[in-house]
C-alpha cells in the first residue's frame, strides 16, 4: 500500500508511524488530499501489527492552522458539508485506532487543526506552542470534534471562552488546564517526541488499547457501565502473553518485553 502524498508525508520507522502535515507555506491548513492521505495511513496502522504507535506532526512552522481561509470564501455550502465530513471520519479513526497517536506541535495549533490534536490521546509540545480555536473570527463554529473534546477536558464555562473569545492559549496555560501532556525544548522536541512514542510501542498494546477504549467510553457512560468492562477487560487480559511475560518479569525483577499479545 502507498502512504502518504503531497499534502502528508507518512514513514515507519520501527513500531513508530510517522505522519507529517506537508503545506507549510500554508502553515498545513487542511485540504482533502491532506485528510484523506491521513485516512489512509491510519487504516495501515491499524492493519499492521509491527505498527504500536503513530505520531502526528507539521512540517515548517507549525503544526496547523486547521481550516484554509483563504479558500474559504469560494468554497460551495456542498464542499464545506463534504469536507467536514471527511475531517469526521478522520477524528472517528484516530478514536477507534486500538493504538496510542500522539500529536506533537510546534507554533500553532489552530481551529480543526488544534481539534486534531485534541482527538489524538498524548499531547507533546514545543515551548513557544500556542493553541487557539480561531472559528469566531470568520463566523464559523468549531469542527472536528472541537465542542465534544473541550467540553470534556475543560467544562463548559472555559470551552465557551475558547469559542467566543478565540484568544491563543499559550502551552504554559495549556498544560495548567490539562491540554498538554509534556513539554520540550523546540530544537528537542522532535528527538523527545521520538523517545515517547517508541516507549509506548514497548508497552502491552492489547492491554493499552482497552485502556484508551475504557478511557474514552468512561466520558460518556455510568460508573456501572465502566466497571462491568473492565471486569470483563480484565477476564480477558489475564490470558494474554503480555500479562504472563509482565508477570515473570516481575518476579525476575527485570523489565518487561511484551509482544503485544
Amino acid at each position: 500500500m502507498s502512504l502518504g502524498n503531497e499534502h502528508v508525508a507518512v514513514q515507519v520507522n520501527g513500531p513508530v508511524m510517522s505522519c507529517v502535515l506537508n503545506r507549510p507555506d500554508a502553515l498545513n491548513a487542511f485540504s482533502d488530499q491532506m485528510i484523506i492521505g491521513l485516512q489512509q495511513a491510519l487504516r495501515e496502522a491499524k492493519e499492521n501489527e509491527d505498527i504500536k504507535t503513530v505520531v502526528l506532526s507539521g512540517a515548517g512552522r507549525a503544526f496547523s492552522a486547521g481550516g484554509d481561509v483563504k479558500n474559504m470564501g469560494d468554497a460551495t455550502a456542498q464542499h464545506i458539508y463534504d469536507h467536514v465530513g471527511i475531517l469526521n471520519e478522520l477524528i472517528l479513526q484516530i478514536k477507534e485506532l486500538p493504538k496510542p497517536v500522539i500529536a506533537v506541535v510546534h507554533g500553532y495549533a489552530a481551529g480543526a487543526g488544534f481539534n486534531l490534536a485534541l482527538a489524538c490521546d498524548q499531547i507533546l509540545a514545543g515551548e513557544e506552542s500556542k493553541f487557539v480555536l480561531s472559528f469566531a473570527q470568520v463566523g464559523l463554529v468549531a469542527d472536528g470534534g472541537g465542542h465534544y473534546f473541550l467540553s470534556r477536558i475543560l467544562g463548559p464555562y472555559r470551552a465557551k471562552e475558547l469559542l467566543f473569545r478565540a484568544e491563543p492559549v499559550p502551552v504554559e496555560t495549556a498544560v495548567e488546564w490539562g491540554l498538554v501532556n509534556r513539554v520540550f525544548p523546540l530544537d528537542k522536541l522532535e528527538e523527545e517526541a521520538m523517545n515517547y512514542a517508541v516507549a509506548l510501542s514497548k508497552g502491552p498494546g492489547r492491554a493499552m488499547a482497552m485502556m484508551k477504549r475504557l478511557v474514552d467510553e468512561a466520558d460518556h457512560a455510568d460508573l456501572a457501565s465502566i466497571l462491568e468492562q473492565e471486569r470483563v477487560t480484565q477476564t480477558m487480559m489475564v490470558s494474554t502473553d503480555d500479562h504472563k511475560e509482565g508477570v515473570q518479569a516481575f518476579k525476575e525483577k527485570r523489565k518487561p518485553v511484551f509482544a503485544g499479545k
